[in-house]
Formats: structure tokens, sequence, C-alpha cells
């Protein structure tokens, strides 16, 4: 006897759909002497699904079920070339098993859908990863409903145009699929929750003083620039880099599904929400390895880099992370993507971030200061500083210095500018660069390149004169040129200027605080 069933295996961020095959027969003769009911699961499973059998059968014991004696299951995971892992393919083995065992109506209803799950020894049913992705390749091949954990079931909802139920039990999931019409399948709230206010956070008012950095942050979020912040301990870069996010523009809804995607397959997206709404800001320990920032294990999850996807990827006390692990991201910064080479396949991941980072200028912090006395060397100082490669500040479109806040600063009210002022900002000048690109994959100016850099950043004979100046003071490579006209760009757009002046320029070259230190 055999019966069928979809369900699904996640390689990277991709989805492939896996039938569940399962063969129920009496043992022969000749093998009884093995006794007991055997199980081999074939397709290339991992340990998980490996060890899935006696979680199935301690499930279908508290269902009310008992497999026969001296009987062997096989079951096979099609396609069998392809690794599967995880724990979700319990549930559709163990509705396989009791539609063999005649505890399900018609076959047709179970092989028209695909189920996720993994199974408690109570019979329960515990949440996966991957839902939503799960359900949206579901839609795509054309099912009619979709069986997954109550727990994910609002996020599988937010892929509209396929039926989702959600179940608590393995008992529940037999009496819904015994009568698919008695129940209601979990609504979208993708809509509703998309159109829910920007929740409250912390406010750039409540930083004191640093008028001119919030000037230089605004630049950075209204074009998309990576950002260095460099300064004293205690000055406020950490403070104001959390509230960068509180000044982006919100997420659409397609951002906001790619970002939940991503989440979700990675293990890490709330349950209770279903959608990602906000911007994310991710900040990992300066431990972090390579394969945690920007993913890794035979079969890569997404690392910090692409959780931090449509975000902010904010690295304090940049220093002290590896050299090698920092050097990982030059690629992904200059594509937008991360491409990791496996024996069993190529993963791409989706790394489109507002890389912010920290640091001090010297090793004790206080270079510059003039509260505290500096105790480095100059060879201190410089071997500090060169843990940072030449290619990677030249990725870094904007790095200033964050000046302490001064005695009458502290002790005075928090009274500065607002990120709701500074959101505004931000927003008219993401307006000019959405009607600058339409029609065009280019988001805002940090992505401009080519022939499209050339085109919207035009200089006349002075700003080209002084351009040179600047290339020759600051002895800038191409790359670091670039940078420079993108944020020249993005502070002629906030100023509603059409063209770029020198003051833009001027205003540009300040902000490369490392190229000007050399």
């Amino acid at each position: 006897m055999l019966a069928k069933t979809l369900s699904a295996a996640i390689s990277g961020l991709e989805v492939s759909a896996v039938e569940v095959e399962v063969d129920l027969r009496r043992q022969l003769e000749s093998q009884e002497s093995q006794r007991g009911t055997v199980m081999t699961i074939g397709g290339l499973p991992d340990t998980a699904i490996r060890e899935s059998r006696e979680r199935i059968w301690a499930a279908l014991r508290e269902t009310g079920a008992f497999l026969p004696q001296n009987s062997r299951i096989t079951v096979n995971l099609a396609p069998a070339d392809l690794r599967k892992s995880g724990t979700a393919f319990d549930l559709p083995i163990a509705l396989c098993l009791m539609r063999l065992l005649g505890q399900m109506p018609a076959p047709s209803t179970l092989e028209r859908t695909m189920v996720i799950g993994e199974l408690a020894l109570d019979g329960g049913v515990r949440p996966t990863r991957g839902a939503l992705s799960i359900a949206m390749a579901a839609r795509g091949m054309g099912l009619e409903r979709l069986i997954v954990p109550q727990e994910n079931a609002r996020e599988a909802a937010m892929a509209e145009g396929i039926d989702v139920f959600g179940v608590q039990t393995l008992r529940e999931a037999l009496e819904l699929l015994a009568n698919p019409g008695a129940r209601q399948p979990q609504p979208s709230e993708a809509s509703a929750l998309f159109t829910v206010e920007r929740e409250d956070g912390p406010d750039f008012s409540d930083v004191k003083g640093q008028e001119s950095a919030k000037r230089a942050i605004v630049a950075a979020a209204a074009g998309g620039h990576n950002l260095l912040l460099i300064g004293n301990p205690g000055c406020g870069k950490t403070l104001m880099a959390k509230r960068i996010p509180g000044i982006l523009p919100p997420l659409t809804l397609p951002e906001a599904l790619e970002v939940t995607k991503i989440h979700s397959i990675a293990g890490v997206l709330d349950s209770r929400r279903g959608l990602v709404t906000l911007r994310p800001f991710r900040s990992p320990h300066h431990t972090i390895s390579d394969g945690g920032l920007v993913g890794g294990s035979a079969n890569p999850r997404p690392g910090e880099l692409s959780l931090a996807h449509n975000g902010v990827l904010f690295l304090d006390e940049l220093p002290e992370f590896r050299r090698s692990t920092l050097e990982v991201l030059r690629q992904p910064l200059e594509s937008g993507e991360v491409t990791l080479a496996r024996a069993s396949g190529t993963f791409t991941f989706p790394a489109k971030v507002m890389l912010v980072a920290a640091m001090n200028p010297c090793p004790c912090g206080y270079y510059g200061s003039r509260v505290r006395r500096c105790t480095c060397t100059p060879f201190q100082i410089q071997s500090y500083r060169s843990r940072l490669s030449g290619p990677l500040v030249d990725r870094l479109d904007m790095h200033i210095e964050i000046a302490s806040v001064t005695h009458d600063q502290l002790i005075g009210r928090r009274n500065g500018l607002s990120s709701q002022t500074m959101r505004e900002q931000v927003l008219q000048a993401r307006d000019i660069q959405y009607r600058r690109f339409q029609g065009t994959s280019v988001r805002c100016n940090a992505d401009m390149a080519g022939r499209l850099l050339d085109d919207c950043c035009h200089l006349g004979p002075d700003e080209q004169t002084l351009v040179r100046q600047i290339i020759t003071d600051l002895r800038l490579s191409a790359r670091a040129y670039d940078r420079i006209l993108k944020v020249a760009r993005t502070l002629a757009d906030l100023d509603g200027h059409p063209d770029i002046s020198a003051v833009n320029l001027r205003e540009a070259a300040t902000y490369r605080f490392l190229d000007r230190q050399e």
C-alpha cells in the first residue's frame, strides 16, 4: 500500500517541492526474525529526519493509531538526489501512515495538499523554519492548500492566493483533511499589518548636541550611503547609530515580504507578528565569525549581513573585528548580495544594507579629546587604524568625526533635531531620487554606477577644477572619487538643487575623515 503527499525542502533561500511517498507492508516470513516494525527513510535525509521515526511512532500512539506488528515501512523523499534537512517532514510522513492505516478518507485530499510540521511525542505540532517561502512556492505550483503548524500560520498566510491552515496536533490535521470545508483558512493580514503606523522608537531628540553629525547622518540615510562614525568614548556614536532606522523610508510591501522570508528561514522571525514591517537593525558582536556574518554551514543559512537586508548593519568597535571577517564584506557591499559556494551547490543571499560602523580614533579612545589626554604613541595609532584595509575604507562612503559633547550641552535640556524632522528631510530627498531613477533597478544615489553616475552627477567647469584639487589633496582612489560624487549628489538633493555645487563637493570631501588623516 502506498500513500503520497507533498512537502518542501529549503536550500539557502530556494524552496524545492518534495514528494513524500510512504509504503507499508508486512515483512516476508524470511524477514520475521527481525521482529517488530522497521522504518527506513531514503532520499538523502539528514540526522534530524532519520530520527523522525521515534517522534512519529509516539505521536501515532497518542492519536490512537497502532502500527501492525512485523511491518516494513519505506519512506522516500523525492527527488532522491536533493539533500533534505530539518524536521518539517514529520507531519507529512505521519499523515501518509494514517492514510495507510485506514484513518483518513480519500487520498485525493492529501495529494493536493502541501504539509510541513515537526511532531512532538504527545502528538502536538511544532513550528518550523521558512513557512512564508514554502507558502509562496506552494502558491506558485498551483496547490489548493497548505497545512502548517499553528505558530507558522500567520506568517504563511502573508502569501496571498493559497489557503493556509494552521494545526496544533496531528489529530487536528486528520480532521482537517477528512472535512476540509469545515474550517476557514487563516486570513492574510499583510495589508492590515502594513498600514499600522510606525512604532515609536528611540528619537534623535534624545541626543544632546551633535547637530553637525546629525546633518551627516541625514545625508547618509537620504542617499543610502555607508557611514563610519569616529569619536571619543561616550560622544554618542552608538546612541545615534541605533536611531538611524527610525529616519529611513518605511519598507514597501515587497521589501517587507523579502525581509520576512530571510528572517523566517534563519529562524529569527517573531511568530506573533508574522511580517517584518520595520527596517531591520542588526548589531553583531565583534567576535562574530566569517560564517556568522555572511552565512555558513554545509546547508548555508543567512548571516547577519543578510538579516540586515533592506535595513542597517551596525558594526560597533569596527577595528576590533577580525580583519578576515571585515574583508568578506567587500564584495557584498558592492554587489548587494552574498554568494557562497559549497560542495552541494552555490547559494545566494540578498544583502542590500546600509552599513553603519563606529570606532575610536585610537586604542585608548582619547586622541584629539579636550577632556582627557591620549596615552597612545603615533605607532599605536597607526597600527590601530591600519586594521581597516584601504579597499574597505574606500567602500565606506562617509567617515565623519564626532566631537565630544560640551559641558553646557551635557547639562542643558534635550532640544536638538528630532527624528521626525530628519525623516522628513530624508523622504523629500528619496522622493527626488525615486523620480530620477524611475524605470531602473537603482533605488538610491548610493547604487549609481557607470553611465548613470555620469548623467546624474554632471559637474560645471568650476566644480571640475575643485574636484581635481580634492582628488590631489586627498589622494583619492577612483572608488573614493565616485563615493564623493554620490554623496555630493545627495547633498544637492537635500538642498533641493538640480545640479551639484562647489559647496556640495566641499561638504562631501569633509566626510572623508580617514583620507584627510593620511
